[in-house]
């Protein structure tokens, strides 16, 4: 039987949280201030701790701040679940941070109190010196699959890791190719959701009036052409994941209609009166800088708050170069097999010239052109000229430029080149170009290929 201890001034929401922790089957204790918190911890032996960070003696948190960082000295296995409310969110962010594992806001969902605290009981480590391992016994570790070993990748994976087991919302960045979507499905799959469905979608991709039908669903008949009932992308993650990629290009009155949805957990379909509730983690990802965006007035600050609790930023590729030749080995190996050619290898000297390419499409653009060169390789062995010819270029890029010919021009050029050698095909174009078919359906439109 797990014991749990309530640190909260507030004598209402412990007497609330008590009872839902005893009808629960918890061992429940409270305290009112952080006065005598160490000394309650050590007499009674928590398993878990929720700590709210306001007491009214302060309101700017800096009091539960320090709290949570002297129970984490005392006792540094111990989970504790910040309260807070929405107005403290980016307490809650440092919390995490200092070593909290998980937030839940005021005025909390029983059901999803109830999920965190039983998320963190089953992956303690024993805070008392329990031998209960680090997580789930015999599990694979789903980043396992994340090829790289640099330090600029392996500190966003350890944080990625961490979140994985709680409920906040995470914002994914970094430039297209770098993977966003590979780790959003690692934190699903390391998640006590990953038996329920984890649904990506595209919100670049998607024009502004279907946005609501493609979110939220739509009743026969709520419009023109809808002829059968449809089922939103919220609907079909319940009690999964919902990833939103591209999230930096929604429109404004997208914004709106999504903000409402995850402030109330609740939306309607098209074409329906009533409401359906909604219970799924929301994951993000963008190559925007969403700051800057909000500073510009095109991307709601209330918004970047509600998905950005918990921020990793993937590295681009050139920033990991000792990465490169793993990766260059891990898409041949696949390559091998999917094309019939188990004896192809690389020449050292082809694996140094991947380490100085800058790959402006990143992990995207390096699978491509082992793909390509691995089908069209006269010999079994793959030799830097040969990656140099697939690739079009000449060494590093450096100076490419003609002068007087504009970024439009040179961009122009590449889409045209591109889809001609792909014989117009949009997903093997844009793959090529290491950006998302919505990305290029976009500067096809821009200037009118």
């Amino acid at each position: 039987m797990s014991n749990i201890l309530i640190i909260d001034d507030d004598r209402t929401v412990c007497k609330s949280l008590e009872l839902l922790l005893k009808r629960a089957g918890y061992t429940v204790d409270s305290i009112h201030g952080p006065a005598d918190a160490l000394d309650r911890v050590r007499s009674f032996r928590p398993d878990l701790v929720l700590l709210d960070l306001n007491f009214s003696v302060e309101t700017t948190g800096r009091g539960g701040m320090k709290l949570l960082g002297e129970l984490l000295r005392a006792v540094p296995e111990l989970p504790v679940i910040q309260m807070t409310g929405w107005a403290t969110v980016q307490l809650a962010v440092e919390g995490m941070k200092a070593g909290a594992r998980d937030f839940i806001a005021k005025p909390w969902d029983n059901h999803e109190l109830l999920n965190a605290i039983k998320t963190q009981l089953d992956n303690s480590r024993g805070s008392w010196g329990a031998d209960a391992g680090a997580g789930p016994v015999g599990k694979e570790d789903p980043f396992g699959s994340i090829v790289g070993n640099s330090p600029a990748l392996t500190a966003v994976l350890d944080q990625a890791r961490r979140v994985s087991a709680t409920q906040a919302p995470v914002l994914i960045t970094g430039e297209s190719g770098t993977g966003k979507e590979l780790v959003a499905e690692a934190i699903h799959a390391a998640s006590r959701r990953n038996e329920a469905p984890f649904v990506a979608v595209n919100l670049g991709g998607i024009p502004e009036g279907l946005f609501e039908s493609e979110l939220f669903g739509h009743k026969a008949g709520a419009f023109t052409d809808a002829r059968a009932d449809r089922k939103g992308r919220f609907e079909l993650a319940e009690g999964g994941t919902l990833f939103l990629d591209e999230i930096g290009d929604l429109a404004p009155p997208a914004q709106v209609k999504l903000l409402r949805v995850l402030q109330e957990r609740q939306y309607e379909r098209l074409g329906e009166s009533r409401s359906r509730a909604t219970d799924v983690r929301i994951v993000s990802a963008t190559s925007r800088n969403l700051s800057a965006r909000v500073t510009a007035g095109s991307f709601r600050e209330d918004l970047l708050y509600r998905i950005n609790l918990i921020h990793l930023h993937l590295p681009a590729l050139r920033d990991r170069p000792d990465d490169v030749a793993l990766l260059a080995e891990h898409f041949l190996t696949s390559a091998r097999g999917r094309y019939d050619r188990p004896e192809l290898t690389f020449e050292p000297a082809a694996l140094h010239w991947l380490r100085r390419q800058p790959f402006p499409g990143n992990i995207r653009q390096l699978q491509n052109l082992i793909e390509r060169t691995a089908i069209l390789a006269p010999e079994e062995r793959i030799t830097a000229d040969q990656l140099e010819r697939q690739s079009g270029t000449q060494g590093p890029v450096t100076n490419f430029a003609p002068s007087g010919v504009t970024l439009e021009q040179m961009e122009i050029k590449m889409i045209r080149t591109a889809l001609a050698r792909n014989d117009g095909e949009i997903t093997a174009t844009a793959r090529e170009l290491g950006i998302t078919r919505a990305a290029l359906y976009r500067r096809i439109e821009k200037f009118k290929i």
